[in-house]
């Protein structure tokens, strides 16, 4: 906890975003921001994997993502001869590794040439495929489908990617005109409207939409006169829905990466000095680490310190009604009370964080909502304020039952489609406070429930799992955790049947199964069976089998935790946090707050506890 009463935690450095962040401050003046951009490089130069990747955090594995924005940071700064080893390194292995995409999946076909490519999007690429030397033809053949291939349909990252891989010249003279094309000019249209637009971004990264839309415009407009005209007309009407979306410390989403994309654009565009990148630049200069890095985000505040407050819960007294006092009124004073310039989210819900660039979402909102109900019911603002925050994520509900993380209705992209954490949590936080609502509300509220109780039963795998939105596990086949979805939702399903909401407890039988059935035989669990053993992810499965029949599975999994926790090594976390676009980071916080709501629930579980 700290001095103001409430938990910061810590993010883990991102060699992602230390990458975007130089090349944003090379952009916009390199020469004011030498110093930090040369200890960036340094950063990166020291935190390099053995195999010349890079990957997330210093903990992940290379990924082709992270290596080619660290691979164009060194470019960008123009400190390949400083680095001759490292770029080296990172340029062999991405050569290798979008070779091995290309036999995966296919190379290019002797037809398909990349003045062909360029062609039919409307721009002859000068240089000849024919011509070209091993060395260039990867970069501009390779690399930029195996990025594009990572990330599928959804553009929101493989788009950012490749526009700084084109700005820093790693992609060639012709780079910008491999770059897919972003309708930035519908942004001119009502907020209304975005949903129906079916984007290829997610909702949150309108800002990129915009910025990185018009630099590519900018530099390799289409050959369609319509559209070429349109786009130049709505230019500065979205330059300025752009400034609109910027919160005042100009950090959008208090995310380096975002925030370094959208102002190493404007850069790239002449415009430098256009506020918003100017704002963006003084973000980066403000949220720099003291060994050069940078975060994937400025802090999880709201997020850490409502884990922390459910965490102590299962041990009454564990914070003194000062604390408790303190911890409601710093919660109170993070609800969204007004319409969000972001996302227009209407008011009642909650950020990750305490900084100007959180937004409300579906997975903080019932996190307040179960503290607040932890830290007691009898205060009148607190009840006001969860009937507010209950109201926003029952109006946020989707057609199909399922809650989504910012926007109803968007879209079908990952990060804007219903999922079954968000559901499960939202489900706890409606459960939690049904019956202090007005009976006339109850009604309405217990539909939403119901509908939602549909959703997960319809969503539940054939072999008894729930697949979350916001954790995976990189060593878990297609980067999911099971382990993680699935244990949320079996607790959201004991307590909702505990209160009489849940007649049949079946698909629960099965999740806590599933869960038993994939402990690895050291006693912890992984995202799934046979995956290295983790802190917060046996913790978490601790407490969702806790009071099952799974005794022995509890016992074992207690033990490991038990361990973990002598040795120290429970201090220590595990990079199972999933970012946006598959961006891997650890939170400080996260292992100890688990352990301790596991361990806290198995005491209080009774005479037969293991």
């Amino acid at each position: 906890m700290n001095a103001a009463g409430h938990w910061t935690g810590e993010l883990s450095s991102s060699a992602l975003s230390t990458a975007t962040a130089v090349v944003a401050l090379a952009k916009v003046d390199a020469v004011r921001h030498g110093a930090l951009i040369r200890g960036g490089l340094r950063w990166l130069a020291e935190h390099v994997n053995a195999d010349g990747g890079w990957g997330d955090t210093t903990r992940t594995k290379s990924n082709i993502s992270t290596t080619a924005l660290c691979w164009a940071a060194f470019a960008a700064a123009k400190a390949d001869s400083e680095f001759p080893t490292v770029v080296q390194n990172a340029e062999t292995w991405l050569r290798q590794c979008s070779a091995d995409d290309s036999s995966a999946t296919g190379a290019l076909s002797k037809s398909e040439s990349v003045d062909n490519r360029g062609a039919r999007e409307g721009h002859p690429v000068s240089t000849q495929a024919g011509n070209l030397s091993n060395d260039h033809a990867w970069r501009i053949r390779l690399l930029p489908r195996a990025i594009a291939r990572r990330y599928g349909k959804d553009r929101t990252f493989s788009v950012p990617i490749l526009m700084t891989l084109a700005i820093s010249g790693r992609l060639g003279a012709d780079g910008w005109r491999l770059i897919p094309k972003l309708p930035f000019e519908l942004a001119a249209m009502s907020h209304k409207f975005w949903g129906a637009l079916r984007l290829p971004v997610v909702s949150y990264a309108l800002p990129a939409l915009i910025a990185i839309g018009q630099a590519i415009h900018l530099h390799a407009p289409t050959r369609n006169p319509l559209t070429r005209m349109l786009r130049a007309l709505s230019r500065k009407k979205t330059l300025r829905v752009l400034e609109t979306l910027q919160p005042p410390n100009g950090g959008f989403l208090e995310a380096t990466p975002l925030t370094s994309f959208v102002t190493m654009a404007l850069a790239s565009m002449g415009n430098a000095s256009h506020l918003v990148a100017q704002r963006g630049a003084e973000f980066l200069t403000a949220s720099v680490r003291a060994d050069g890095s940078w975060p994937i985000d400025t802090t999880l505040a709201t997020w850490t310190t409502t884990l922390a407050i459910k965490a102590l819960a299962h041990q009454p007294g564990a914070l003194s009604p000062d604390q408790n006092g303190t911890l409601r009124e710093w919660l109170l004073g993070q609800q969204w009370r007004e319409e969000h310039p972001y996302t227009h989210a209407a008011p009642g819900g909650w950020a990750w964080t305490d900084l100007p660039g959180g937004v409300p979402d579906a997975d903080d909102t019932p996190g307040a909502l179960l503290a607040l109900k932890h830290l007691g019911t009898d205060d009148a603002s607190n009840r006001t304020a969860a009937f507010a925050g209950i109201r926003w994520l029952r109006d946020l509900q989707n057609r199909d039952g399922g809650i989504p993380t910012f926007c109803r209705g968007w879209g079908a992209l990952p990060f804007d489609r219903s999922s079954q954490d968000l559901t499960a949590h939202t489900l706890r936080a409606w459960n939690a406070w049904r019956t202090e609502l007005d009976p006339r509300e109850r009604p309405a509220l217990v539909r939403a429930m119901s509908r939602g109780l549909a959703y997960l039963i319809r969503t539940q795998r054939e072999d008894g799992a729930w697949v979350p939105l916001w954790f995976g596990n990189e060593h878990a086949p297609g980067d999911e955790n099971p382990l993680y979805g699935t244990a949320h939702v079996v607790i959201a399903l004991r307590e909702l049947s505990e209160s009489g909401m849940l007649p049949a407890l079946g698909p629960a039988t099965r999740g806590t199964a599933w869960i038993a059935s994939a402990q690895n035989d050291d006693g912890g669990w992984g995202g799934v069976r046979g995956v290295p053993s983790s802190v917060e992810e046996t913790a978490l499965a601790v407490e969702a089998l806790a009071g099952t029949s799974h005794a022995e599975s509890v016992g074992r999994g207690v033990a490991w935790l038990v361990e973990k926790v002598e040795s120290g090594a429970w201090r220590e976390p595990s990079p199972i946090g999933f970012y946006f676009a598959k961006l891997w980071y650890h939170e400080r916080l996260y292992p100890l707050v688990w352990t301790v709501g596991a361990l806290g629930k198995v005491i209080m579980g009774g005479p037969d506890r293991p």
